[in-house]
């Protein structure tokens, strides 16, 4: 098969995979009510089906990164896809809440093919197409949690729940056999081996960290349980440093995160996704609750989704333009603008949200600088890394940004359902805060894109050819001691 359409098959199988993973980020929780009926749960059991899949994915995006650097990304991502398939399948079946749940914690392996993916483009594309290709995937992938919030209203009225698993589980299974024949194995490896005391460290403090912040409305903020995981969280995240930096095959290499391209491009994602992750979790319960609240528009599910639809189609184009404007304008320019439109967008919605036209206008405004801040993130980090570290540091590039999306939603749910009128429901006043501290956020994304070095001419064609710069010799073998 020509070169051409090699690439071709293997983009699609690529944004196939991590667009089903991103849709099946937020593709239930519309649909968590229905679930909690169907299988007889409380509410309190029924937010696990996030919690599992939010650790899971967290623990295996890094890990899994590291280890298709090592021993072949080709190979890694067919496993991957093969264990969600068999996630989604099990879930689709589930006869209880505690079975869905653990299929939740399978499905979450595919959070690796993030990583993979953008590794996979930088070893086997023409590195004049590895800038728009990333751009195009991140567009997919931020398109893909957009999807899953507009499409669960309509499939679980329409078919069932179970639906929701049961379409992934077809869509994988053709990626599957699609990249079993035609995506070729990467030539580039990590030498060395899989740092498992690392990988132990990095998925205890991990869990230690992001479980007391998803369960804090359940636990109480104040609970010996939310204090003793965060003090566990930040020992182990000590030890987990000590541990990477003598190792001679760490799983993370430090020294790659502490170049200045890669830290300041992570403080982004931290304050970016914090932002993000908070809009997706509360706009669309906003607009659902009854006006006599005092605000909301008594949506339903599939309304609240089509609301979001401005964003989905915004997020969309403006991920696959920025592949065009990227070499104009730089991917610095693309981060920063796109968290100044998040920041725009909520500060709009904390002064005017009295109409559903504004939301709309909102959710558009947020989807374009979702859209240019995903793809200039990974370009970011993909030109600034050797081409063995793509997995392991696009990686914990996802990984931040998910632990500041854990941390926005969570303190973010604090403003919004600390004070509650006698009906149960949340004061105007409490979103009325929590957007403008989403709006915050993304402001100090922009100002930390604003740190993130230009990259001189000449410096992308040297770090995607692996040549030996300033930079790789920092992170050389021959470096440690």
């Amino acid at each position: 098969m020509p070169r051409k359409s090699t690439t071709r098959l293997t983009f699609a199988v690529l944004a196939t995979g991590a667009g089903v993973f991103a849709m099946l980020q937020s593709l239930i929780a519309p649909a968590l009510p229905t679930v909690q009926h169907a299988l007889h749960t409380s509410q309190s059991t029924a937010t696990w089906v996030m919690t599992a899949y939010l650790l899971s994915a967290s623990i295996f995006t890094p890990i899994l990164g590291r280890v298709g650097d090592l021993i072949g990304k080709k190979r890694t991502l067919v496993a991957v896809l093969v264990t969600v398939a068999v996630g989604c399948l099990l879930a689709a079946l589930a006869p209880s809440i505690g079975v869905l749940i653990v299929a939740r914690v399978v499905q979450g392996v595919g959070g690796a093919l993030f990583p993979l993916s953008f590794g996979i483009i930088r070893d086997e594309f023409a590195a004049s197409e590895v800038s728009g290709s990333i751009s195009n995937l991140s567009a997919v992938i931020a398109a893909g949690g957009g999807v899953g919030i507009v499409a669960a209203g309509p499939i679980v009225t329409a078919l069932d729940f179970r639906w929701l698993f049961w379409i992934p589980v077809a869509v994988v299974l053709v990626a599957t056999l699609i990249a079993v024949r035609y995506v070729p194995e990467s030539p580039n490896r990590a030498q060395g081996q899989v740092s498992w005391l690392g990988a132990v460290l990095l998925s205890a403090w991990l869990v230690a960290l992001l479980l007391p912040l998803s369960q804090a409305g359940v636990w109480g903020w104040g609970s010996a349980r939310v204090l003793g995981l965060f003090a566990a969280a930040v020992v182990l995240f000590a030890l987990w440093l000590y541990a990477e930096a003598r190792s001679r095959t760490p799983l993370i290499d430090l020294r790659v995160m502490r170049l200045p391209a890669v830290w300041t491009t992570n403080t982004a994602a931290f304050l970016f996704g914090a932002g993000m992750y908070a809009i997706w979790s509360f706009l669309p319960g906003f607009v659902q609750t009854p006006s006599s609240a005092g605000y909301g528009f008594g949506a339903s599910v599939t309304a609240a989704g089509l609301l979001m639809l401005p964003m989905l189609v915004a997020m969309f184009l403006s991920g696959v333009l920025s592949g065009r404007l990227e070499p104009l304008l730089g991917a610095k320019t693309l981060l920063t603008a796109g968290a100044a439109l998040g920041a725009l967008a909520c500060g709009f919605l904390a002064l005017w949200h009295d109409e559903q036209w504004q939301i709309a206008l909102v959710a558009g405004l947020f989807g374009l600088g979702i859209g240019l801040a995903f793809s200039s993130m990974a370009n970011l980090i993909v030109g600034s890394v050797p081409a063995d570290q793509t997995g392991a540091a696009t990686g914990m590039n996802a990984n931040i940004r998910t632990i500041g999306g854990s941390i926005g939603a969570a303190v973010t749910s604090v403003l919004v359902t600390g004070r509650l009128q006698p009906s149960g429901l949340p004061y105007a006043s409490g979103y009325t805060h929590g957007f403008t501290l989403l709006a915050v956020l993304c402001l100090a994304a922009a100002l930390a894109a604003l740190l993130v070095p230009v990259r001189r001419t000449g410096d992308h064609a040297r770090v995607m050819s692996g040549a030996a710069g300033a930079e790789q010799q920092a992170v050389a073998p021959g470096a440690r001691g």
